[in-house]
């Protein structure tokens, strides 16, 4: 509907209506320092070395405010997120690469410094590979600390990432 393509306007593109892109990240994890967009994400994930963890989700989508009651909930998750990972909360978006199986929401895909959507690091259902349901919290914490380690090794080694993975585009900032 048009309310959450005013909200993915406003968190893709539109800075200045701070008020209107919070309250599209409401609830996921209110002490959390989201970045707003993409570009803002991946330098940040480069300067601090740290993977970013990507949520989707629609307004008004039943299992996505399910998912953001048990991620909100989980003291540990949000620790982790809070000290390790750069979190980015987007709508929908129309970019493939971080679609690599359909879209669905909600889905959480990793990201690491290098721009590769790891394809290594998936939910527990083999329809939706990165679908979590609010009984997963302990999939998904578990997939967290794979995040961290798989980082963690790439850095040390220096070396190429996998090519089972995704590759995302330098620039994925979403147009209206």
């Amino acid at each position: 509907g048009g309310e959450w393509s005013v909200c993915f306007l406003l968190a893709s593109v539109v800075s200045w209506f701070e008020p209107q892109l919070l309250l599209c990240l409401a609830g996921w994890g209110d002490q959390l320092n989201w970045v707003q967009t993409y570009e803002e994400a991946l330098s940040l994930s480069r300067s601090t070395n740290k993977p970013l963890m990507v949520l989707f989700h629609l307004e008004d989508c039943s299992q996505c405010d399910a998912l953001k009651q048990a991620l909100a909930h989980d003291d540990e998750i949000q620790r982790i997120l809070d000290e390790d990972f750069v979190v980015l909360n987007v709508i929908e978006t129309e970019d493939q690469n971080l679609s690599p199986d359909g879209k669905y929401v909600p889905r959480i895909v990793f990201v690491d410094p290098s721009t590769t959507v790891r394809d290594d690091i998936v939910g527990p259902y083999s329809n939706r590979l990165y679908t979590y349901e609010p009984t997963d919290m302990k999939h998904l914490l578990e997939n967290m600390k794979k995040a961290k380690k798989l980082l963690k090794v790439s850095a040390v080694s220096r070396r190429t990432t996998p090519t089972s993975t995704h590759s995302l585009p330098e620039s994925t900032a979403a147009e209206v």
